[in-house]
């Protein structure tokens, strides 16, 4: 690992690219390197193909309008989509949450993405957070349940709970996922079977955080 950190490229072209692989999250320098060569093993047309991609996502993506989950359009294909449920809204502190649930195939309603949780070491209040925007959708479209996955830990524990005296009032029934999931674990961590079981054994806010 440590000739690797001193190694010296006889190409400033590869070593620019092991460095910017190496910027993405869990990818070293080994690995960034190992990526690299494997790309130059592959025909120009598959590169172009994979960095036109790559741009495109990142020139094209939207986030939807309505829950801030990704989409292609103004509005996602889970929120569009008219068989799901939707009075029943899932909060996630992440589009990767997203993904976890969805994995499971035990959700059938519709999300809303908060883009984290209320963090104040980071410097992460509510202002940050798409919180706000969920309030706004509880007061316009009256959902029948809001369903809390966010991970159980003393971030989204307070989230929760600041979200919760936000919405008091409403006719919604809130819930929040089973503890299945160890505290202080992750959602998109978690097996397909336990966040599965976690959604369907989904319990009132009150039997977890304190009113």
């Amino acid at each position: 690992m440590q000739y690797l950190c001193r190694m010296q490229f006889s190409s400033s072209l590869l070593e620019n690219a092991v460095n910017e692989f190496a910027k993405l999250p869990g990818i070293g320098k080994k690995t960034a390197l190992r990526l690299v060569l494997h790309l130059l093993k592959q025909p120009a047309s598959s590169v172009q193909s994979f960095g036109e991609t790559v741009i495109k996502m990142r020139e094209e993506i939207k986030f939807c309008q309505r829950c801030y989950n990704v989409a292609d359009a103004d509005i996602c294909s889970i929120c569009a989509n008219s068989m799901r449920r939707q009075e029943l809204i899932c909060v996630v502190e992440n589009i990767r949450d997203v993904i976890a649930i969805e994995s499971t195939q035990q959700y059938n309603g519709i999300y809303h993405v908060l883009g984290g949780v209320i963090s104040p070491l980071d410097g992460i209040g509510p202002g940050e957070l798409n919180i706000e925007a969920l309030v706004n959708r509880v007061q316009k479209e009256h959902p029948a349940e809001i369903m809390f996955a966010l991970n159980p830990n003393i971030q989204g524990d307070t989230t929760i709970y600041y979200i919760q005296k936000k919405i008091q009032g409403s006719d919604a029934r809130i819930t929040t996922i089973a503890r299945g999931i160890a505290f202080g674990g992750e959602l998109e961590y978690a097996d397909e079977m336990t966040l599965a079981r976690s959604i369907t054994n989904r319990q009132p806010v009150e039997n977890y955080i304190a009113g």
